[in-house]
């Protein structure tokens, strides 16, 4: 009798499972583990994965690294590849990896490649352990479901629709004061800041800082939550990424540390040395232009460095007001003529001030007017061409896609100095008759 009991209230859950199967995705959403796991198991592949389609992902995460293995090789080969990525992300590796042992390798190598995003991305840098609840949740269940989670650290609670579309968001506080019987949808706040997965490391700072939140969810392209970034974890990665952008501008290795062999760093250093030399030949080669110049007026080889040492110094700027502005997106490639004009503006202006105190300084100590006016015009052509080319060449790498912080800064001189050169003893030739 016991037994055809049990058999008949199998057969009704079935039923109801097929048939009301937004009503059962409720019910088992609030019962325990173990007891959900006892009933999908005795369910189609099909039917299971219809009830963790609707479940919240953490929960059918929580079920699918609980299922045995017959039943979680078939649960797998049932979802969509996309949708069982994001459940195993959600694992600890070591229950990633007992579930994809369950499959054959080229079904484990794709869900392998899904759940993946780059190391320096929102998706590679979040906490795929989110906590997320449908609007009808009480702040009951959710307190009695966070109590569950004593290793994850939760400072904000998720809202989403039943495709797992980002509804709101519900800070720890608010839950912990509200009323035991108060839904989430009477509490969340909207709309919640969020990012795309693919989004770059800059951007996901430039977005928290902007919002002043603690913790940001991550999205895949239809708004599905995939994970969370914390702020503290974030702005340690971010504290990293901007000192190995601080190395690689000056030609060393990002991987290089200060106790690194001496080897080592010769191996990472030496090759942008050698493309500094090249360079330094360069600039070089445009003095050798004008030798006959400088040999019948000596003073110019005293100011050269003098116009040089501004244009290199205005490019610096131009070049890290320009690559903060690109870090921060706070301008894309799109805005590069702005940009640019800014910079030449800026350049030229200050351009201006500066020549007009050099050509004093100089005509007092030389006692030329003609010295003075060269070394003036050069000074505003050649702090004005440092300023373009200070913003245009991290815009140029940005559109090549290549990262401006790993050579802008000898691009950069090599065009300071050869505008530099070049204008001061260009316009000293074509006016050496007032010298």
């Amino acid at each position: 009798m016991a037994a055809r009991t049990n058999t008949a209230h199998a057969a009704l859950a079935t039923l109801g499972l097929e048939r009301f199967a937004d009503e059962a995705a409720t019910v088992l959403e609030k019962a325990p583990v173990a007891e959900i796991v006892s009933f999908l198991e005795r369910q189609t592949a099909e039917r299971t994965a219809s009830v963790l389609r609707r479940l919240t992902p953490d929960r059918a995460a929580r079920i699918l690294a609980a299922l045995g293995d017959p039943a979680t090789r078939r649960l797998l080969r049932a979802l969509e590849p996309n949708r069982a990525a994001h459940l195993l992300s959600r694992l600890d590796p070591q229950e990633r990896d007992a579930c994809l042992a369950t499959v054959d390798e080229g079904l484990a190598q794709e869900l392998r490649a899904l759940a993946e995003y780059p190391h320096d991305s929102a998706g590679g840098l979040m906490d795929p352990r989110i906590t997320t609840f449908r609007p009808d949740a009480t702040v009951r269940d959710v307190v009695r479901r966070l109590r569950t989670f004593r290793r994850r650290r939760v400072q904000d609670v998720f809202v989403v629709d039943p495709d797992d579309r980002l509804l709101g968001c519900v800070s720890l506080q608010e839950v912990v004061l509200a009323p035991s019987n108060t839904s989430l949808n009477a509490i969340m706040r909207t709309p919640t800041p969020s990012v795309a997965a693919t989004a770059p490391q800059d951007e996901v700072v430039a977005e928290l800082e902007r919002h002043r939140i603690t913790s940001l969810p991550v999205l895949d392209f239809d708004g599905r939550v995939l994970g969370v970034l914390r702020q503290d974890e974030l702005l340690t990665a971010a504290q990293e990424k901007a000192t190995a952008d601080a190395v690689t501008m000056v030609g060393a290795s990002k991987d290089e540390r200060a106790l690194s062999p001496p080897l080592f760093a010769v191996r990472k250093r030496l090759p942008w040395l050698l493309v500094n030399l090249l360079t330094a030949f360069l600039a070089a080669s445009v003095v050798g232009l004008f030798e006959a110049t400088i040999a019948t007026y000596t003073a110019l080889a005293v100011l050269l460095p003098v116009v040089a040492g501004q244009s290199g110094n205005t490019g610096a700027q131009a070049l890290a007001v320009t690559m903060r502005g690109l870090a921060l997106r706070e301008v894309r490639v799109r805005q590069w003529l702005r940009v640019v004009l800014k910079e030449i503006a800026a350049g030229a202006g200050n351009g201006v001030a500066v020549a007009l105190t050099t050509s004093v300084a100089v005509y007092f100590w030389s006692g030329s007017v003609g010295l003075g006016l060269v070394i003036g015009i050069s000074m505003v052509l050649s702090m004005t061409l440092a300023g373009l080319a200070g913003a245009a060449i991290p815009m140029i790498l940005t559109a090549l896609r290549q990262d401006p912080a790993q050579s802008s800064s000898i691009i950069l001189t090599t065009v300071t100095d050869v505008a530099g050169f070049f204008s001061f003893l260009g316009i000293a030739t074509a006016l050496s008759g007032m010298l």
